[in-house]
């Protein structure tokens, strides 16, 4: 969005982004590329919408987020099937799939997460945490890639959007909260011997996203403000 690209939530489109041009994406984009995969490699897939909770406390709009719930194993000799909750597009998540039927604690190396039933939820909501804080809450209802195109236009268009007032690209390099992140031009490394923070020249953002990221751009994005 910051480059004023169009956004195709279409499957083969998100794949041909993200893996055959080596770009980023938020929520929609990279589980929607992710749900692609996974459904030609013969897994059942459900797109879950999900309303993350913003630094006030409060929920996000409707189809604020995009997840997973990917179904494995046959039964019989193939084992009992089991259902995970997969999500590669929320930022600081887990990084493996976490069991959807399990309520209690689930230890991941970026956390011990836990899944439970929504507290004065609609319906059948289940709420996700994180180290004991509400990340977002999870409808149960499989919904269609094009249901997430009104929250997807918000977030690209809206003041409100933390996507419009900030320019950022991440991604975990390791186990635990290993980290890098390159938000305008302050690039943040996270490891075990720390934090590393540096402001880059304008010379050198290009390069940062292709070493750290994969990433080929042109030219620099637009950050916030001057769109």
């Amino acid at each position: 969005m910051h480059l004023g690209e169009e956004i195709v939530l279409e499957g083969e489109a998100l794949v041909e982004k993200v893996v055959q041009a080596g770009r980023g994406g938020f929520c929609y984009e990279l589980n929607g590329a992710f749900a692609h995969l996974l459904t030609a490699l013969g897994y059942r897939v459900s797109l879950l919408a999900a309303r993350m909770v913003m630094p006030d406390g409060s929920l996000g709009i409707p189809y604020d987020h995009l997840a997973l719930r990917v179904e494995t194993g046959q039964g019989g000799a193939a084992g009992a099937p089991r259902s995970w909750l997969v999500d590669v597009g929320a930022g600081a998540h887990s990084l493996y799939p976490l069991d959807y039927r399990e309520r209690g604690e689930q230890s991941d190396p970026a956390g011990v997460f836990r899944i439970a039933e929504a507290d004065g939820g609609e319906g059948d909501d289940l709420e996700v945490f994180r180290d004991g804080t509400l990340q977002y809450r999870l409808e149960q209802r499989p919904r269609e890639l094009a249901d997430f195109e009104p929250g997807c236009w918000w977030h690209r268009t809206s003041p409100k959007s933390p996507f419009t007032r900030s320019l950022v690209c991440s991604r975990p390099t390791g186990t635990g909260t290993d980290r890098v992140t390159l938000s305008g031009r302050k690039l943040v490394i996270t490891d075990a011997s720390g934090k590393l923070e540096r402001t880059l020249a304008e010379d050198e953002v290009l390069g940062a996203y292709r070493k750290h990221f994969g990433i080929a751009l042109d030219r620099v994005p637009e950050e916030p403000g001057a769109l």
